[in-house]
C-alpha cells in the first residue's frame, strides 16, 4: 500500500493525465459487476493509459453530470458497457446513465479539434444483448461481444486499447488476467482501510505497482 503520508494527486506526478493516455470508463458501479470494472480499469493500467470515470472525485462543488463532461473531455479514449440496459427488478426499470454518457462520448468525438486528436470510443455489451432494439442509432457500429466475464473482458478491451495511436505497450492479456487478482486483493484492502472508500488516485497507484512490480510498465509510462 502506498504511504498515505504522502499523498498522491490526479493530474500530479504518477497520476499525470495527460489526454492522450486518459480512458473514460463508463460502466455499471454495483456489486455485481465489480469483477468486470476492476478488469477494465486494471487492463487500461497495463496497457499504459490512466482510467478516468465519475467516481474519481469527490468534489461536492460540481454536480456529476460535470464530473462526467470533465473527465470525458479530458480523455481521449473512452470504454462505454450497455451490460445493464435492460429491464430489472419488480418496476422492471433499465439504467440509461451508460447510454447517456456514450452519446456525450460520440458528440465530443465530433466536436473536438482533429490538432489535439478526436475522441475515440469502444462499446461493450454482453453477448446477445438487445442493444439495438432500444438504441437503434448504434446499428451501424459494431460493439464488443462479451461473456459477462473478466477471461472475455480483458482481452477485448486490451485488444482495442492496444490498437490505439497513442498505445505505448501491451503485454499479452492472459498475464493481465494471471495478475489481475493482486489487484482486487489490493481494492479490498483499500476498501478495508478506508471503512468502505477507495480513493481513486490510491487504487490507480496501486494499479501501476502491481504492474510495475510483474515488469509490465516502468515508472512514468503509465
Amino acid at each position: 500500500m502506498n504511504d498515505s503520508r504522502t499523498r498522491q494527486h490526479l493530474g500530479r506526478g504518477r497520476l499525470t493525465m495527460r489526454r492522450e493516455h486518459s480512458v473514460f470508463i463508463n460502466c455499471p458501479y454495483d456489486e455485481e459487476f465489480q469483477p468486470l470494472f476492476d478488469a477494465i480499469v486494471f487492463s487500461s493500467i497495463c496497457c499504459g493509459f490512466i482510467p478516468r470515470c465519475a467516481i474519481e472525485t469527490g468534489t461536492a462543488s460540481l454536480s456529476r453530470m460535470d464530473r462526467i463532461v470533465s473527465a470525458i473531455r479530458s480523455s481521449k479514449y473512452s470504454i462505454h458497457d450497455l451490460s445493464r440496459c435492460r429491464g430489472e427488478g419488480e418496476a422492471n426499470l433499465a439504467r440509461f446513465n451508460m447510454p447517456l454518457e456514450l452519446g456525450m462520448a460520440m458528440a465530443e468525438k465530433h466536436t473536438t479539434n482533429r490538432k489535439v486528436g478526436r475522441h475515440d470510443w469502444m462499446i461493450l455489451v454482453p453477448k446477445g444483448h438487445l442493444y439495438s432494439r432500444f438504441a437503434s442509432d448504434l446499428a451501424g457500429f459494431d460493439p464488443t461481444e462479451h461473456q459477462q466475464t473478466v477471461e472475455t473482458v480483458v482481452p477485448a478491451v486490451m485488444a482495442w486499447l492496444a490498437t490505439r495511436e497513442d498505445a505505448v505497450h501491451c503485454p499479452p492479456p492472459q498475464v493481465v488476467l494471471d495478475i489481475l487478482p493482486d489487484f482486487q486483493d489490493a481494492r479490498n484492502q483499500l476498501c478495508s482501510i478506508w471503512c468502505g472508500h477507495q480513493p481513486w488516485p490510491d487504487l490507480l497507484l496501486e494499479g501501476i505497482r502491481i504492474c510495475e512490480n510483474a515488469n509490465l510498465i516502468t515508472t512514468g509510462t503509465a
